[in-house]
């Protein structure tokens, strides 16, 4: 998991400086607390964290890039030591988070449009800006000279002035620029105080009235708890909690996964002895309610239909333990490598991976083994519930997108529901909160079905039940749950008619 920031404390119901926890212009301390960093000494050389940050930050912007993959491929080129390497993570993905305030703060201090400037200029601006906000990492003067340094260094030497002044401006008066009040301009409060995109602070103050939107949308501002699922092909949950504690004190049973363990909010389980060994993957806790409630059982013959990277697969194959089939499928050959390497890892078997659109028809998949017990539809969706995750997301999806996302999303659950056996179980699940990905997908599918039905809450597992509405869908947030934002349907397909 990438680091982010700490919590924000001003995203509640009152307005605020723009630092936002009463400490003036730094704003929360950066994970490092108090910690200062060492710059480099050679006069006028810009340190290689902020330089990349800043190309990352403006490729995102100015391509729409994915953070991950552009950090990722950054990172490998710099060959930078651990330290730096986190320091640049945190700058682009707290820049990235906290764009929306920080344009508002770069408004303020510059007095013209942003987006008239460079795009270079612009994240070399919004990178100096997030270090004067929300990092104590180095004194202010030291974060102005980085950002004027890494300017000069991308040849926008006449562009020098103008970040100096702005920079050093937030830096002294940072503190007197206000925060729209969530009472007097709800709107306003969302979008500039909670750093979300118009669009979407407009939807959920609909949704959800100002109260609660605005604790969604700090809560999506948040850094995620380091959430691991067990695999219990090799294990129980109480031998891995009692192994983990050892590294990782604060872990504690999730509050309705029952193979779920979290670690806390910060920790490396890439590198962590159960993790190499395939006793643990990560894995949301929301993520993992969804194959328990697919609820797979030994000899079934299961279809996972967007398989990549695999988390879902591996859970379902470590539920059936080696007696029955799971069939994994995704259109990206490159991906489902990922699903590969991740069964190995937990040395699971009985999976056959296979590159197919699943949006076209799978009648060969019947024909050559029948059709299948149950499904997962795990659909790409526009992620806009996994934004702690993924904070780039709010400002790559646009609204006209998700008409599109839900062609795609309804052709998948139309062509999975053409192999699933009468009396089968489908289940759709997205990590968004929109409803046209969610809802209405299902309910579109459901008014062609008559002999379909949409499963209750009393057939739930009762860890579950809670969770389910009266209209039989699955809804979890962050600020409710503190998982990601999941949204899941499960559908049963009627017996045919005796003739």
């Amino acid at each position: 998991m990438s680091p982010t920031p700490p919590r924000d404390k001003s995203g509640g119901k009152g307005g605020g400086k723009i630092g936002g926890d009463g400490r003036g212009p730094r704003g929360p301390r950066s994970p490092k607390g108090p910690t200062r960093e060492v710059l480099p000494r050679r006069a006028g050389a810009p340190t290689a964290p902020r330089m990349v940050a800043i190309r990352v930050v403006e490729r995102v912007q100015r391509a729409g890039a994915y953070a991950d993959l552009a950090l990722h491929h950054a990172l490998v080129q710099s060959r930078m030591p651990a330290g730096d390497r986190a320091l640049a993570t945190e700058l682009v993905y707290g820049t990235l988070r906290w764009r929306g305030r920080l344009d508002y703060l770069l408004g303020k201090a510059l007095e013209r449009d942003l987006s008239k400037l460079e795009p270079f200029v612009i994240s070399a601006l919004r990178v100096g800006a997030y270090q004067l906000c929300f990092s104590d990492r180095i004194p202010a003067t030291a974060a102005v000279d980085e950002a004027v340094r890494c300017v000069r260094a991308l040849g926008l030497e006449r562009a020098t002035g103008l970040v100096n002044a702005v920079l050093r401006r937030i830096a002294r008066e940072g503190a007197s620029f206000e925060l729209p009040s969530l009472e007097t301009d709800p709107l306003g409060h969302l979008v500039h105080a909670c750093s979300m995109p118009e669009w979407l602070a407009v939807r959920w103050l609909a949704a959800y009235g100002p109260e609660e939107a605005a604790r969604l949308a700090s809560s999506m501002n948040e850094a995620a708890p380091v959430t691991v699922r067990v695999n219990r092909t090799k294990t129980t949950r109480e031998a891995m909690l009692a192994e983990l504690r050892e590294r990782f004190p604060e872990a504690e049973p999730c509050r309705f996964a029952p193979d779920g363990i979290v670690l806390g909010r910060r920790g490396d389980v890439g590198q962590d002895p159960a993790f190499l060994a395939g006793r643990i993957s990560p894995q949301d806790e929301a993520s993992q309610l969804v194959v328990h409630w697919l609820d797979p059982q030994p000899g079934e013959r299961i279809l996972d239909v967007c398989a990549a990277p695999g988390t879902k697969t591996a859970a379902i194959a470590e539920r059936l333990a080696g007696q029955g089939q799971v069939v994994a499928l995704d259109r990206h050959e490159r991906r489902l490598g990922l699903v590969g390497r991740g069964l190995r890892r937990l040395e699971l078997g009985g999976v056959a991976v296979a590159e197919r659109d699943a949006t076209k028809s799978l009648g060969d998949l019947q024909a050559h083994g029948g059709p299948f017990d149950r499904i997962l539809v795990d659909a790409p969706c526009s992620g806009l519930g996994a934004l702690r995750r993924n904070p780039d997301a709010r400002w790559r999806v646009r609204p006209e997108d998700l008409g599109e996302l839900a062609k795609t999303q309804r052709a998948l659950v139309e062509s999975a529901a053409s192999v699933l056996k009468p009396g089968g179980t489908l289940v759709y699940s997205t990590c968004t909160v929109t409803p046209e990905e969610n809802e209405a997908v299902i309910r579109g599918f459901m008014a062609t079905r008559a002999s379909w039905r949409i499963a209750g809450r009393d057939e739930a597992p009762e860890a579950l039940r809670s969770l389910i509405g009266d209209d039989g869908f699955l809804r979890m947030l962050p600020h409710r749950h503190d998982t990601d934002g999941f949204f899941a349907a499960r559908l049963v397909r009627g017996q045919p008619n005796p003739k």
